[in-house]
């Protein structure tokens, strides 16, 4: 699996939003391209520490979510249609260029963080270290890049 620390899939990872333009549409989904884009800022907001989501689960969701937490990051790819929590839904129009270009600032925050070990705990799946949390991050990416076609 990619990461987002490894330089040349940073690269790959910037090429393919530069691709996008404003008229971008999913091949799936209801997202607007400008709303993908706003949407794959909030999980690396998260990872970076600027963005902390008010969620509280109970302990047998807890116990589920780590069933799961290897999907997050593993080699297999994310099926269309994924539900999101609420927090990262986005349903009012965004700006294309604006969004694009908060999301690369933000990416590139998130792969300078390469020598990191101290992160955030994911309030759904726990703890991540620095693979996982690179490894998801591009995985994420890549499923809404791939949404929109590039």
């Amino acid at each position: 699996m990619k990461s987002l620390f490894d330089t040349e899939t940073y690269q790959e990872i910037i090429d393919r939003i530069e691709k996008l333009n404003e008229n971008s549409t999913p091949n799936w989904g209801e997202m607007s391209v400008g709303q993908m884009l706003t949407h794959c800022q909030k999980p690396l907001e998260v990872a970076n520490g600027t963005l902390q989501l008010n969620t509280k689960i109970g302990f047998f969701k807890k116990l589920v979510m780590k069933f799961f937490k290897p999907l997050m990051y593993n080699d297999k790819s994310w099926q269309k249609n994924l539900g999101t929590v609420q927090e990262f839904k986005i349903t009012e129009p965004k700006t294309f260029q604006e969004e694009k270009e908060k999301l690369i600032k933000i990416i590139t925050a998130f792969s300078n963080k390469k020598d990191t070990n101290n992160w955030p705990e994911h309030p759904f799946f726990g703890t991540f270290n620095t693979e996982q949390w690179g490894k998801m991050q591009y995985k994420h990416l890549n499923h809404h890049l791939t949404q929109f076609g590039v």
